[in-house]
């Protein structure tokens, strides 16, 4: 998708994450990118993080011949985005909206007969290992499907899934940096409070994250089988496993899903009632 023209709706931290890694992986140059926001701060911030990249305040006038427009505000203000743009869009724009909870039903509401794709991406697009999972509306191609999985194939693994399923994606994935930065805090804590300094418990609290996350995606094996392989028999691993256990954390992380997908579930049946 060279040579195209994308304007984001919204400047904040997952526009940066998109399109800090769109442009990193050469999938669009810096200067065929818009972002608008009208928070002057957060355009200030999106700039100094990708030069070359336009920001603009408002987005009517910004998405005048544009190829791909991504709508990344927060659920409660695509009302007013939508407000301002009717009228200003083109059949042939392709709209992807990474609000969460906002279901393609009310989009189509709010933005007519649009071609529309629902995403729910996450943080790490920035260095190239996202998750976003996608929904088509009624009016999208398979042409746009295949575009926005490029698109978001270029920074991290892409699926598309039936839109009933991506509050769940929401609650896991979308959620889940927030759970695994929580892990490694807690795992560098640990290892400080056994004597290690603490940047150097940080760091190898993070690199035992990442490489069994990778031994996860290459081998393809259930977690368990892997988490047998370490725990051998009276060792220390199984010690430490059986800790966890004990404190919940197996139950904890399914009921932070459970919790942020209810979440999401909520949000979308707000913004459904409006």
């Amino acid at each position: 998708m060279t040579a195209s023209r994308i304007v984001c709706v919204g400047a904040g931290q997952m526009a940066t994450a998109l399109v800090g890694g769109w442009v990193a992986q050469k999938l669009c140059a810096a200067g065929d990118i818009i972002a608008c926001d009208p928070d002057a701060a957060a355009r200030e911030r999106f700039a100094a993080r990708l030069p070359g990249v336009r920001v603009s305040a408002a987005s009517r006038g910004a998405v005048a011949g544009a190829e791909l427009i991504v709508l990344a505000v927060k659920p409660h203000q695509l009302g007013s985005v939508a407000d301002e743009l009717r009228g200003s869009l083109a059949p042939e724009q392709l709209v992807v909206s990474i609000a969460a909870g906002v279901r393609l039903e009310q989009l189509a509401r709010w933005f007519g007969t649009q071609r529309l794709v629902r995403v729910m991406p996450n943080t790490p697009c920035l260095v190239g290992y996202g998750v976003s999972a996608y929904a088509l509306g009624a009016a999208a191609t398979a042409a746009d499907g295949e575009r926005v999985e490029r698109l978001l194939g270029a920074v991290g693994l892409a699926a598309q899934v039936d839109e009933a399923l991506l509050d769940a994606v929401t609650g896991l994935s979308g959620s889940g940096p927030a759970y695994v930065y929580l892990l490694i805090e807690a795992l560098s804590d640990g290892g400080v409070r056994v004597g290690l300094p603490r940047a150097l418990a940080t760091r190898l609290a993070a690199q035992t994250v990442r490489g069994a996350a990778e031994m996860v995606l290459a081998q393809g094996e259930h977690p368990a089988v892997l988490k047998d392989r370490v725990a051998s028999p009276g060792g220390t691993t199984i010690a430490g496993l059986q800790v966890l256990e004990e404190r919940g954390v197996r139950a904890a992380a399914i009921a932070a899903v459970e919790a942020a997908t209810a979440r999401a579930r909520e949000l979308g049946n707000r913004e459904s009632a409006d």
